[in-house]
């Protein structure tokens, strides 16, 4: 195969992986190269102050974010693959990736820059101390990376 014919496949082949990369989620997320500000969408009910505190928080670090207010929470958890063990009061999207619960903006920093196999973050529950559960004394709580084989690793302590 000649040079040109062969550079003519790789051309052709651009359109394809671009689709790709768009259904992955990889390219569309608006990234910034020093402060990876991002693009996140919650889904929360309409009735949760700290929901709304939290994505008050994802603000002030940069993010853009759009909220979608719904009655009940529990089909887009299943959507997104959270496992019910992690599950805490609101549920976002970012970058092909699933935050679940209080999140902090570094973590959500931190998954975009690393890019790992896995589904997404998750704070489970409603721990004191985390983003948008300001007040009170704060208590220890875990950000989990979870897998789309169910697998858990500690992400990061708090």
């Amino acid at each position: 195969m000649t040079k040109q014919k062969l550079r003519k496949k790789t051309l052709s082949a651009r359109p394809l992986l671009l689709s790709a990369a768009l259904a992955a989620g990889i390219v569309g997320t608006t990234l910034s190269a020093p402060a990876l500000a991002a693009d996140i969408t919650v889904y929360k009910s309409p009735w949760c102050g700290c929901c709304s505190k939290w994505a008050d928080h994802l603000e002030a670090k940069g993010h853009t974010v759009t909220t979608k207010n719904m009655d009940n929470l529990d089909a887009i958890k299943k959507m997104a693959g959270v496992p019910e063990r992690l599950q805490a009061c609101h549920t976002a999207m970012v970058g092909g990736y699933v935050l679940e619960g209080h999140v902090p903006a570094k973590d959500i920093k931190r998954l975009l820059a690393e890019r790992p196999k896995a589904r997404g973050l998750a704070v489970p529950g409603m721990p004191v101390g985390s983003p948008g559960m300001e007040g009170g004394a704060p208590e220890r709580f875990d950000v989990m990376l979870f897998g789309t084989d169910g697998s858990t690793s500690v992400y990061a302590r708090y």
